[in-house]
């Protein structure tokens, strides 16, 4: 029930945040303190293996990519501001670890955990950013509603055909609850969503286009999703925070998000322009 509520909750400022054009500033805050927290998850479940990141990196590096895909347009511009931070984070990074001096002996695995974690939260969820304020209003609206409408439709097509007939495992080490039936039937979902969006209104995107996007916005956010469940498992924890009742944590949600997010952002861009 808990998860219903927070959905019910969340779902309609997320979806205003997406139509409305003078609110899309409340996409970007939305965006950015679910990354903020899923960065905190990320260097939760580090320090559970004693691995200590640095905290203070890892922000900066963050807000540093969130600011470069926030001001996505013009494109040439973003790239080289990336190709910018991207090295400065990973030198502020070694740089950081060496000063603090010790243990040297676990160097690897900190400078490790704080790249990882700024590209694995910030760089990927970044390009939803992208997508919302680097094209125009409604271009940005359809390609999110599609992408939300989607990759939930996946979930949801899953969770509950999982639930009613999944017998066979998909990955027993890694997410025991995951079963070939669920993937088929989130596959499925994902299809059907693809085909309402197209007639509902994203006439300008063909079947022949939306139909194998969706399909393969479905893999990666299986993969997605059992990439988190492996970091969990690999940190002992059922889940990644509290946060979100009935959901766990933030990285529990953004799980098959992340994966997603420069696939439809570069879809954008390459079939629209």
């Amino acid at each position: 029930m808990s998860r219903i509520i927070t959905a019910l909750i969340v779902l309609p400022v997320l979806i205003a945040s997406i139509l409305i054009s003078w609110l899309a500033p409340l996409f970007v805050a939305l965006a950015f303190a679910s990354m903020s927290f899923g960065l905190y998850e990320f260097l939760l479940l580090a320090r559970r293996r004693g691995i200590k990141a640095d905290v203070v990196i890892g922000y900066v590096g963050a807000a540093a990519l969130f600011t470069v895909f926030y001001f996505d347009r013009p494109q040439e511009t973003s790239l080289l501001l990336l190709l910018l931070v991207l090295p400065a984070l990973t030198i502020a990074a070694l740089a950081s670890a060496m000063l603090r001096g010790a243990p040297f002996e676990n160097m690897i695995a900190s400078v490790g955990a704080t790249l990882l974690g700024v590209m694995y939260i910030a760089f990927l969820g970044g390009h939803l950013v992208a997508v919302r304020t680097g094209f125009e209003q409604q271009r940005a609206a359809h390609l999110l509603s599609f992408f939300f409408l989607v990759i939930m439709g996946s979930d949801t097509g899953a969770y509950y055909t999982g639930r009613a007939i999944g017998r066979h495992k998909l990955a027993p080490k890694i997410s025991p609850g995951k079963t070939w039936e669920g993937a088929v039937g989130g596959m499925a979902a994902s299809l059907l969503m693809a085909v309402v969006a197209h007639y509902w209104f994203f006439q300008e995107l063909p079947l022949k286009f939306a139909l194998p996007l969706a399909a393969v916005m479905n893999v990666l956010g299986v993969l997605g999703d059992l990439t988190e469940s492996a970091l969990k498992r690999g940190a002992g924890a059922k889940d990644a925070a509290q946060i979100l009742p009935g959901h766990g944590g933030l990285l529990d949600r953004l799980d098959s998000l992340l994966f997603n997010a420069p696939l439809i952002y570069y879809f954008g861009r390459l079939y629209f322009g």
